[in-house]
């Protein structure tokens, strides 16, 4: 497996797990009736932003993470990320290596720490691996995510310090 720069031809291959994640309704807040051009609108970064996509030999895309400032300004020391991996290529080390890959750019761009805003809570696997990579929960907003099969959960803030 590789991660490397998304290109924008890769958004066709982004697009059918993007949309299937988003419509699961158990991890990501984005409005449900999304097309291809919004969520692409939302998802390919510019800079001082960066778009990857993990692909395996074969150049099949696994996954696809999206980075930058938290904030702009006064905010912008710290980063955030969002992940999304396609549902048939889980528990194959996706979403680690783009986690990974993710911590070490922004580390190499000068972030003081990352943040992530809203990790849902019963997304266990997430809240793991994150843990995992050195992040740890520094508060939860309750009943903040409307679950599509749990109803109201809390999202976790989760952050990293970094150097």
């Amino acid at each position: 497996m590789q991660v490397r720069d998304a290109s924008t031809a890769d958004w066709d291959r982004i697009w059918p797990f993007f949309e299937a994640i988003v419509r699961a309704g158990d991890s990501y807040a984005y409005p449900l009736d999304l097309d291809s051009d919004a969520a692409r609108a939302l998802w390919m970064e510019r800079p001082p932003g960066r778009t990857t996509v993990a692909v395996d030999a074969d150049g099949t895309v696994l996954g696809s993470a999206k980075m930058g400032p938290n904030r702009p300004g006064r905010g912008a020391h710290v980063a955030t990320a969002s992940f999304m991996v396609d549902p048939d290529a889980r528990r194959s080390g996706v979403g680690r290596a783009l986690g990974e890959d993710m911590i070490a750019w922004v580390g190499a761009q000068g972030f003081r720490g990352i943040q992530f805003n809203a990790v849902v809570e019963t997304n266990t696997a997430a809240v793991r691996l994150w843990r995992d990579l050195g992040f740890e929960v520094v508060g939860t907003v309750p009943a903040a995510f409307d679950h599509a099969t749990l109803g109201l959960v809390g999202l976790h803030v989760m952050y990293k310090p970094l150097g």
